[in-house]
């Protein structure tokens, strides 16, 4: 970089005012800051570019490429991005808080209109980008801003893909919890099916106000899913026994999703089994789903601005992290190199959706006079478990493929 560079992205960086940081995304680091021409309140992201010979990584580039194409009202906006300091940063518009952060928070209400227009607007972001060709491949409820105005928007595209043909991709995204069964069988080849999975789970964590699907490996977290929804026969899902990871589970059969959501409605109840079949060819798409009678019938969904959201997030100073008693999952029985146990009985499923009865500090929390719906009212007292994310080995595995993209034939 030339002098001259060096000047011009100096005076770009003193432009904007750096305040606290905010959190850290898959790739770097996101601080509130002041654009001091404008006035306006911004959040830039740090992207650490480390010791790249050819200067920034695909990572970066692919998700300002991404955003540059992908305006919406419900998908973030990319504002700015300039490198500074051997970094890069993305100056992104401010949003004051996260799904996150709504679903925890004890005071917040949350009636069944204000759940159905969460969701509407989750769906509609992912709509769009998957009528761009886009997948997002990380969507959690962290990654699901909430702007001063209740809108909702699809941020981190640190992960995002375009997909068609050829498709084959790496199936180590997502955050685990959030993770479609041909993931966790290896899939190398999928499309837009593994959002609707994921935004799904959302979904179900807005019902009961805890992640549904609490695995703490791959195979447990298949266990996870087939406790709840019952272990897929061939008729559901002819091409599973093809996946690259595939194991054959002892059958379980599922529970009720009335029993699984009791304060669903019949319409709710319906969409979440759409959203979560098995077999990714018959999974409803995004754009279905929001034509779905779901969301035409009574309650209608709130206004954004309408909407219940918790006060801007502050920092924690010590967070603990949660006593989260993991179970073993069905029977493996093929092959035989991999038999193990993966669950107990189907008690073990239900006493993990058990959460401990402590508050953000470890104290014994008080319940409140309000009940958000759909809950399980010792939640009121509880830390809430530790949210998995893509780190260490699931991380490592991520940064050989994106450092060698063109070599290899996955991403």
């Amino acid at each position: 970089m030339t002098e001259v560079d060096n000047l011009l992205t100096k005076k770009v960086a003193d432009r904007y005012l750096k305040r606290e940081v905010l959190g850290e995304g898959t790739y770097g680091v996101v601080f509130k800051a002041i654009d001091t021409k404008s006035g306006q309140t911004v959040a830039i992201k740090k992207i650490r570019l480390g010791k790249q010979k050819e200067g920034v990584n695909f990572t970066a580039l692919r998700e300002i490429k991404l955003l540059k194409e992908l305006k919406d009202p419900h998908v973030i906006e990319l504002i700015d991005a300039f490198p500074h300091k051997g970094n890069l940063h993305l100056v992104f518009e401010f949003m004051e808080t996260d799904l996150e952060a709504v679903i925890r928070d004890r005071n917040i209400f949350l009636s069944p209109a204000d759940i159905k227009s969460y969701i509407q607007m989750t769906l509609k972001g992912l709509a769009f980008c998957h009528k761009k060709y886009v997948l997002h491949r990380d969507m959690k409820p962290n990654n699901l801003l909430i702007g001063p105005k209740g809108q909702l928007k699809l941020a981190d595209f640190g992960l995002a893909r375009l997909f068609g043909s050829p498709d084959r991709f790496t199936h180590q995204v997502f955050a685990r919890w959030y993770r479609a069964p041909e993931l966790l069988f290896g899939a190398k080849q999928y499309g837009p099916g593994v959002d609707v999975w994921a935004a799904a789970c959302i979904f179900a964590e807005l019902l009961l106000r805890r992640p549904f699907l609490q695995g703490n490996s791959d195979i447990d977290q298949l266990g996870k899913i087939f406790a709840a929804f019952g272990t897929p026969k061939p008729s559901q899902w002819a091409d599973m026994v093809y996946l690259p990871d595939y194991v054959e589970y002892q059958y379980v059969p599922g529970q009720p999703l009335k029993t699984l959501f009791p304060t669903a409605t019949e319409d709710a109840l319906d969409l979440l089994s759409k959203m979560f079949s098995y077999d990714p060819k018959a999974r409803i798409s995004a754009q279905q789903a929001l034509e779905h009678r779901y969301f035409s019938s009574g309650p209608l969904p709130t206004e954004p601005v309408l909407l219940p959201r918790p006060p801007p997030k502050r920092e924690s100073a010590n967070p603990r992290v949660s006593d989260f008693n993991s179970r073993d999952g069905p029977v493996v029985l093929s092959p035989p190199r991999k038999s193990r146990r993966v669950m107990p009985q189907r008690e073990g499923f239900e006493a993990n959706m058990r959460p401990e009865k402590m508050d953000d500090h470890g104290n014994a929390g008080e319940r409140s006079e309000q009940v958000p719906m759909s809950l399980d009212f010792s939640v009121f007292g509880m830390r809430p478990p530790t949210r998995p994310t893509i780190n260490s080995a699931d991380r490592s595995h991520l940064k050989r493929k994106l450092d060698l993209e063109f070599q290899p034939e996955e991403e």
